[in-house]
């Protein structure tokens, strides 16, 4: 036995180290080629941009481009990119209001997921909680019943 065995998951010596580190013989670069692309290409188109708003139309003739777009869209395509990105963001909100259910929604409270109890039984399931020496089923409680016990019956006419 080593030290090792004494404290196996250790920091110093994991088990099994997660995500697994591959080794240098089977690890691939394309992740720096792709890198290395998208950062040369996006300098690129954006030198070009800059050539294309900036430069006078005498200079654009003189490299030989005979048309190009308009330069108002110099101005209006970044100003387009920020209300879609804005309105990106309004959309993904308003959709998280409209499927949030409402206060007094039963799915705001439980789940589809929520283990309660047969509704066919003849005695009431919970009660077997008070019982002594008894390991009841598993049941997820209702709110109105935790709501009961923590806070006494309170006036009935909001029960």
């Amino acid at each position: 036995m080593g030290k090792d065995s004494d404290n196996p998951t250790s920091p110093l010596s994991p088990l099994a180290p997660y995500p697994p580190i591959p080794s240098p013989e089977y690890r691939s670069r394309a992740p720096e080629f792709y890198g290395f692309v998208a950062w040369t290409s996006t300098s690129f188109l954006y030198i070009i941009y800059l050539l294309w708003a900036l430069l006078p139309d005498a200079y654009i003739e003189s490299l030989g481009i005979t048309w190009y777009p308009n330069r108002e869209w110099a101005i209006l395509f970044p100003a387009y990119s920020v209300f879609l990105v804005l309105l990106t963001y309004f959309v993904y909100f308003a959709l998280a209001l409209y499927r949030t259910p409402q206060f007094s929604d039963l799915s705001s409270m439980t789940d589809s997921y929520a283990h309660m109890p047969p509704t066919n039984q003849a005695r009431n399931p919970y009660r077997a909680y008070a019982e002594k020496d008894v390991v009841p089923e598993l049941y997820d409680l209702p709110i109105g019943l935790v709501n009961r016990t923590l806070y006494g019956a309170g006036d009935e006419k909001y029960m």
